[in-house]
């Protein structure tokens, strides 16, 4: 990211850009940026493509076009697949693409060992955009409450990233309703938090866990509904069950090996606040416990693939079930 800040800033820009990775948010934000940078609201010079295999000798002839009284000619060229299988006749192109033309691709998957590739990393930049780690993302929330003159305590703000998840997008669109819900005061609470905030799917899968295998069937029903409220398809919400209790499975094998917290969120890529209530539960279980829960699941979801339950009912099924 460094690099595409420094090319934004000093406005030198590279003869091709791709933006990939994981992280949407990012994606999104700095094809936005390279855009306003490279030609602003210049409509004429520039050029968009989405979806799948766009036509590469439209594209090519699109480059080879001068810009009308303008530096450059941008195209921007989203979601075309070509970093699986890259068309032969745009990687030969590249070298010889008019420097007045720049091409910006935006993926959420590529193949490194594809020609294009490595064509565009070697003429111009390649940035990965992974999901951001917790002291990333807590810094970065926190920038965005300074600049609206706001402060948040290091409890706070986990607690909220605790609601949120590591989902930028999300956090970004709680964070504004959080500096408008404050007002003219400056210090975000817990209570301002918890008034307007949003719990991710992913926390209330955490709790609904927690309810199942402690017997609250009442309240791992009353999340469940919510969640069917929230539009999650049952078996989204079966798959998110079985991946927790793998999770917990793992930190209790990373617990019995003497691992702590941070080198147990390092393994399970999940923030140090979220590993501590994950080790909780794995202290709270024996490893038979929790392999029968993780068996379950999978019995469940056979069940759904087979047509023996519909994917509802065996969530509702889970739920009742004694498991521990």
């Amino acid at each position: 990211m460094q690099t595409l800040n420094q090319d934004i800033r000093e406005r030198s820009f590279r003869r091709a850009y791709l933006l990939f990775g994981d992280e949407p948010f990012l994606i999104n934000s700095y094809k936005k940026r390279l855009k306003e940078a490279i030609i602003g609201d210049d409509t004429m010079n520039f050029n968009y493509y989405e979806g799948k295999n766009p036509d590469v000798r439209e594209i090519i002839s699109l480059a080879d076009t001068m810009p009308f009284f303008s530096e450059r000619r941008l195209i921007l060229i989203d979601g075309s697949g070509y970093f699986k299988g890259a068309p032969e006749e745009l990687v030969e192109y590249l070298p010889g693409m008019p420097d007045t033309t720049c091409m910006i691709f935006c993926e959420s998957e590529v193949d490194k060992r594809n020609r294009l590739y490595k064509k565009v990393k070697e003429l111009g930049y390649a940035a990965e955009l992974k999901k951001q780690d917790a002291a990333q993302l807590m810094t970065w929330a926190a920038g965005i409450l300074a600049k609206n003159g706001k402060k948040i305590t290091r409890p706070v703000m986990e607690y909220f990233l605790e609601r949120t998840g590591d989902d930028m997008e999300l956090i970004r669109n709680e964070l504004e309703k959080l500096i408008c819900y404050t007002a003219d005061r400056d210090v975000i609470t817990k209570e301002d938090v918890e008034a307007v905030g949003t719990v991710h799917v992913s926390n209330r899968i955490f709790e609904m866990v927690s309810a199942i295998v402690a017997g609250n069937r009442r309240k791992a029903m009353d999340l469940y509904e919510d969640l069917l409220a929230l539009k999650e398809p049952p078996m989204r919400i079966l798959f998110l069950i079985a991946r927790q209790f793998n999770q917990i499975l793992q930190a209790k094998e990373l617990l019995e090996a003497g691992c702590g917290k941070g080198e147990l969120a390092s393994r399970l890529k999940i923030p140090p606040f979220a590993a501590g209530k994950l080790m909780a539960q794995a202290r709270a279980f024996t490893d038979e416990q929790i392999l029968s829960c993780v068996k379950l699941c999978v019995e469940y979801e056979e069940a759904v693939k087979t047509g023996r339950l519909s994917d509802r009912m065996a969530v509702e099924l889970l739920i009742a079930q004694k498991i521990i």
